[in-house]
This record gives structure tokens, C-alpha cells and sequence, in this order.
């Protein structure tokens, strides 16, 4: 049905929706606010986890702006609850800058990937883990049950698929050579040409 892949676009859209609430939660209520961002994250992840499927499955395949940003959605969750973690006080600014400084000079040498996205992103989403587990441990065990329902679910396509091809982009992305004053990949072969 093509009614599937406008879900999925929706999915999508909430979970933009979320990024911005869980930043604006964290100015607004600090600590206060911790349970309804475990909430808002775990929304956020189911969204998530059932946005690609449902676009996959949909009879009539077509790109939509929402689904070729998918990535950059859920960049600005992880930037939404990252900055939820600094403006609560639950990871000092010191530690966020520092954080920042070392992706923005990854990104400045090996360039942007899915990978290395998915790399920035998992030790935000380790820290809210940890702080959900020790200070609202109701929303923390719900969140680690549904990381490990998740892997249950995706089992057969998560050590022969989606693992593989996450190693095999973060070591592209290694070894790619570095970005050149100009933001292009590669050196000039002297014929005008990047390799």
C-alpha cells in the first residue's frame, strides 16, 4: 500500500517533532523533565525502528524528502537529547565541548557517512541510558527491553547484514584520504581530476 510509506514519512516527521522537544525540554525543565524525555526517546526509537520497514514494504516505491533525510532526522534526536544531557546538567559542559571538538575534527578529516554518524550518536544514547537506569529506572529498563526486543526482531538481518555493513562503511570511511582545502576528497591525479 502506498498508505505505508506516508506512515513512514510521518513517523519520520515526529520523530523531527521530538528532536525539538527534547532540547526545549532540557531548557525548560533541566532534570525536572527527565521521565518525559525517556518517554520522547523511546517514542522516538519505536518510530524509528518501524519507519524503514514500513517504506520498504510499500507497493509503490518512491522518494520522499522525509525518507532521503531519514539519517539527518535522526542526527537532530541524538543532537535534541544531547542537548537535553548538557542544559540538565546531566554532562558537563566541559565534557560536551570536548565531545564536539573531537566529531568535528573526525568530520573535518574522514567527511560525513552513515557510519560515523551512527558512531557519534551511540555514546549520547549510552549516557541517557545510564542516567534513565539509576534515576528513573521504570523508563530505563522499558528502553534497554526495547533495544534487545529490537535485536530479537531483527536478529537474522542484524549479525549477517546490518553489522557487516556498518564495519565495512566505518573502514571506507578510514581509509578514504583526507578532505583537501577545497572540501573535496582525494589529491588531484595533475589531470584536473579527484580520485
Amino acid at each position: 500500500m502506498m498508505v505505508s510509506k506516508q506512515v513512514a514519512d510521518a513517523l519520520t516527521a515526529v520523530r523531527g517533532m521530538i528532536a525539538l522537544a527534547l532540547g526545549l525540554l532540557g531548557i525548560t525543565q533541566g532534570i525536572d523533565g527527565l521521565y518525559l524525555a525517556g518517554w520522547l526517546q523511546l517514542v522516538a526509537w519505536i518510530t524509528d525502528g518501524l519507519d524503514g520497514p514500513l517504506a520498504r514494504n510499500s507497493s509503490r516505491q518512491y522518494h520522499s524528502w522525509l525518507g532521503d533525510h531519514d539519517l539527518q532526522v535522526d542526527m537532530m534526536v541524538s543532537a535534541g537529547l544531547f542537548i537535553y544531557l548538557v542544559t540538565a546538567n546531566l554532562v558537563t559542559p566541559i565534557a560536551a565541548v570536548s565531545y564536539l571538538l573531537i566529531w568535528a575534527a573526525i568530520f573535518a578529516r574522514w567527511g560525513f557517512s552513515r557510519p560515523l554518524g551512527m558512531l557519534l550518536q551511540a555514546p549520547i544514547y549510552g549516557r541517557f541510558i545510564w542516567v534513565l537506569v539509576q534515576a528513573a529506572p521504570e523508563v530505563g529498563y522499558f528502553a534497554l527491553f526495547w533495544i534487545v526486543t529490537l535485536l530479537v526482531v531483527t536478529w537474522p538481518r542484524f549479525p549477517r547484514q546490518i553489522l557487516p555493513e556498518f564495519f565495512s562503511g566505518i573502514r571506507a570511511q578510514l581509509s578514504r584520504e583526507p578532505k583537501n582545502h577545497d572540501g573535496n576528497h582525494g589529491a588531484s591525479n595533475g589531470l584536473g581530476k579527484l580520485n
